[in-house]
């Protein structure tokens, strides 16, 4: 079982930035996928969250990789993190899968195949509206200049929603979502590697996903609402009397994360 290969790794954590870590078990992982990516595929750029860009320009094929996505879980013993990776030609985003090690769950989704878990076709909830919706968000400690608008959206989003939930492994909560066991996702300032597989786990699985102003330009500024169709509607219009793009820019600069122009 995969959720073996992060348990026998020593953790060695070291901050990337306060409250960022990465561990022995990430770099593990990311040479892991990226080997197994390079002996498929070895004219294929990929971004990883560890080693940024590699591979040489020219491919219309790149992918993106989290090796361990809720690595503070993972430090703190908290058997909730997991593996994600994307692939893109051009600007599409053309497959994407998120790994549970622990729970041994694999989601995976194809442009236009459809999502699937453990191989069972998944689709997102039937909600009509964030009314007894089960939410999932993730708090903006890489956006602390933004906290205020966000506790703002979060009591508007608590007082329609039935419960809201922060695992703190945002490729899985978009996974769940992709399955109906969430109904709605919300979060700042995420990075690429976060949101690429999950969000097309939840197109394929007939949800809907955009930034804070119902664009698509979630992968440059980590911006991200997404879920059933009716659930994101009513979640866009909540987050929107509170925020938007211009104002978390002006409160939060976007930070040094590296393009991800292939997708």
């Amino acid at each position: 079982m995969l959720g073996d290969f992060f348990r026998k790794r020593p953790l060695e954590p070291e901050v990337k930035t306060e409250h960022d870590f990465v561990t022995v078990a990430d770099r593990a992982s990311e040479v892991a996928v990226l080997e197994e990516i390079r002996r498929r595929f070895p004219d294929h750029r990929i971004l990883a969250e560890e080693g940024g860009w590699t591979g040489e320009k020219g491919s219309d094929f790149a992918w993106i990789v989290d090796p361990l996505d809720g690595t503070t879980n993972f430090l703190q013993g908290l058997p909730i993190y997991g593996v994600s990776v994307a692939c893109c030609r051009g600007n599409e985003r053309v497959a994407g899968a998120v790994f549970d090690p622990e729970g041994d769950n694999l989601f995976e989704a194809t442009r236009g195949g459809g999502a699937y878990w453990n191989g069972k076709r998944m689709e997102v909830s039937k909600l009509p509206d964030l009314r007894g919706a089960f939410v999932a968000t993730g708090y903006p400690f890489k956006a602390r200049g933004a906290v205020d608008l966000y506790l703002d959206t979060f009591r508007s989003v608590f007082a329609r929603a039935k419960a809201i939930r922060r695992c703190g492994a945002a490729a899985l909560d978009l996974a769940y979502t992709a399955a109906g066991v969430f109904d709605g996702f919300f979060e700042f300032r995420l990075s690429p590697w976060d949101i690429a597989a999950g969000a097309l786990l939840i197109e394929e699985a007939g949800g809907v996903v955009s930034d804070l102003d119902g664009g698509d330009g979630y992968m440059e500024g980590g911006n991200l609402l997404a879920g059933a169709p009716d659930v994101h509607k009513d979640l866009l219009a909540v987050v929107g009397r509170h925020v938007s793009e211009r104002q978390l820019d002006e409160l939060v600069p976007l930070p040094g994360v590296p393009t991800t122009s292939a997708c």
